[in-house]
């Protein structure tokens, strides 16, 4: 049954990420099905977990299936990790994760601007041991310059993203505040103003932050918003959360940009998850 008012809906740009949606496929199959399901755009996490510079034939085959299933990728997170799994980013982690941050940032970029894609995640990571707070965020900062001048380069912004204390403990960017405070930080290194705040609804109520106010203060640094249903992580409609309501709200604080459904379909396959948005509201 749709969860949302027509208005709701009509108002809103959805997108699907694929890395949370339609796992049930390989990474190929994915942009097809989102545009069977009746949806026009798209956004990734990093698909090659292990891999932050792929060989050039897997980007273009992704390339080229986003191209063929006629979906705009809208959205992608620079390499991060293992995503699901226990990483929550790279850049601010020294060694290793840092280099393959930075390798990533080119590849990452010009792969989005093939696709005339302009926006880039960049998650921030876990808190390490052997690296003090202060070492790890002057890294990460730096990484985050390098990243935002690749965005511009290809038209883009650079996202930041509050994730949620329960499930990343380990991550220093737990409140929409605090990433702000990043996000600020970036712009008045770079002097590009292009750093934006990432809002995931789900995430900021996990950390029990007072959503509308959230809205209220930070729409204008947003450029990008992304939604599931708590408790669970599911599909609008499965928790408590007035996800209706939220986007109503920022639709009046002038928030235009796209609403990204990342939650967990369930058991069932992903394309049974979309029945809250009547289908004439899929497309972007």
């Amino acid at each position: 049954m749709p969860v949302f008012g027509s208005s709701t809906a009509a108002d809103h740009r959805f997108n699907v990420n694929l890395s949370i949606l339609f796992t049930e496929l390989p990474l190929l199959e994915r942009p097809a099905a989102a545009a069977a399901a009746g949806f026009t755009a798209v956004e990734l996490w990093w698909p090659w977990v292990d891999a932050p510079t792929p060989e050039q034939s897997e980007l273009d085959a992704l390339r080229a299936a986003i191209k063929d299933a006629g979906v705009q990728l809208t959205g992608l997170n620079f390499y991060a990790g293992q995503l699901p799994g226990p990483d929550r980013g790279a850049l601010s982690i020294p060694g290793e994760e840092s280099e393959k941050f930075r390798a990533n940032i080119d590849v990452a970029a010009d792969f989005a601007q093939s696709l005339g894609c302009t926006a880039l995640n960049a998650l921030y990571g876990n808190r390490v041991e052997g690296a003090s707070e202060q070492e790890q965020d002057e890294l990460a900062l730096e990484n985050l310059v390098l990243a935002a001048r690749a965005a511009d380069r290809v038209g883009a912004v650079l996202l930041i993203e509050a994730l949620n204390a329960p499930e990343s403990p380990k991550c220093p960017i737990v409140s929409a505040p605090k990433a702000i405070e990043i996000v600020d930080k970036v712009n008045a290194a770079t002097g590009l103003g292009n750093a934006k705040f990432l809002m995931d609804l789900y995430h900021l109520s996990m950390n029990g932050e007072d959503l509308p106010a959230i809205i209220d203060a930070y729409a204008d640094k947003t450029a990008h918003v992304q939604i599931a249903d708590n408790p669970g992580r599911g599909a609008p409609g499965t928790g408590s959360l007035p996800l209706d309501e939220l986007l109503d709200r920022l639709k009046k604080a002038g928030y235009e940009g796209y609403v990204g459904l990342e939650y967990k379909p369930g058991d069932a396959p992903s394309a049974e998850s979309f029945e809250w948005l009547p289908r004439e509201h899929r497309a972007a």
